[in-house]
């Protein structure tokens, strides 16, 4: 039988959310797994959501604490802490939900179809509309149909479809095997940016095959997870948006002579400089003084955010 370690990054601001987390993952139908949380510095003890487990569950929990390192430098400490013998890891945020069934279809999935790289689908809430399944990819996009139930679907051109919208791809729903959970790592320094997108890409890029299931495999939180705090008026936001130009601007460079993964890049970058600016302005209204240091580092990398400030200023003048 296939092992999997399921990496379970924490920072937290309310307790009992890592222990609904964890029911999700004991409740599985499959049941060989272990587990590793990374305490990442949370301000929330992780004690008290683990007291309350029974001894055999908390014996499968290895928990490591870390100088705080965000969300990808917590799920790589995760992965440099994968036991020898496991055959899959599988990441869950902490407030997030697996499905009863999220592990058995990725081993029966994955085994059935030698695949490396497996995403299921997303549910959630209202807050998170932009999320959207497999089965709507056939829509949009050509598909091979490998299986029926479950339905599992393969894309070609799975890093063009991706680009154009990642909306079908979320963490808690990724399985990866070991040629990638041994050698693809998150960029830890772009903390809540587009770390993720860039980790799904190489991870793509680096699998021998990619396969999708349309069966829901979580539930999406509802924004108690604090790695996802940040609106578009707090004092992070300017960094997050920096931080997610310069993932996607990593990003291109995995593409340099596919045009139109590029254009869906060029496309995200530019909206990564508007709300930017836009955030920035918003500030001067509030007669506050904007983040020159950040907005003239950003500037040095990309003279292309002069431009797209200059155009803000002559809309704004027009009105």
């Amino acid at each position: 039988m296939a092992k999997f370690t399921v990496i379970i990054p924490y920072y937290q601001k309310q307790a009992g959310i890592l222990q609904r987390a964890l029911e999700s993952v004991f409740a599985q139908s499959y049941q060989n797994f272990d587990i590793i949380i990374v305490d990442d510095q949370s301000p929330f003890p992780i004690e008290g959501d683990l007291d309350s487990l029974p001894d055999e569950q908390r014996a499968r929990i290895s928990v490591i604490k870390q100088p705080n390192a965000g969300p990808g430098g917590a799920r790589n400490t995760g992965l440099y802490n994968v036991p020898a013998q496991t055959d899959f890891v599988a990441f869950l945020d902490s407030d997030d939900l697996w499905t009863k069934d999220h592990l058995q279809n990725a081993v029966d999935a994955m085994t059935r179809f030698e695949s490396d790289c497996y995403w299921a689908s997303i549910t959630g809430g209202d807050a998170f509309y932009y999320h959207f399944g497999m089965a709507e990819l056939e829509e949009t996009a050509t598909v091979t149909r490998l299986s029926e139930s479950p339905r599992v679907i393969e894309i070609p051109e799975f890093s063009r479809v991706m680009l154009r919208n990642w909306g079908f791809l979320h963490l808690s729903c990724m399985v990866i095997g070991r040629k990638l959970f041994e050698t693809v790592r998150f960029e830890a320094e772009l903390r809540l940016a587009a770390e993720d997108v860039l980790f799904f890409c190489d991870c793509a890029i680096a699998a021998e095959r990619v396969i999708l299931c349309n069966e829901a495999g979580a539930v999406r939180g509802e924004g108690v997870n604090i790695f996802h705090s940040i609106d578009s008026d707090s004092p992070q936001f300017l960094s997050q948006q920096f931080n997610t130009w310069v993932a996607l601007d990593t990003l291109e460079g995995r593409f340099p002579r596919r045009t139109a993964e590029a254009a869906s890049i060029h496309s995200y970058k530019h909206t990564a400089r508007k709300q930017a600016l836009w955030s920035q302005a918003r500030l001067v209204k509030r007669r506050k003084m904007p983040q020159f240091s950040l907005l003239a580092r950003w500037a040095w990398r990309d003279p292309k955010l002069l431009q797209s400030a200059l155009q803000l200023a002559v809309g704004k003048l027009s009105r």
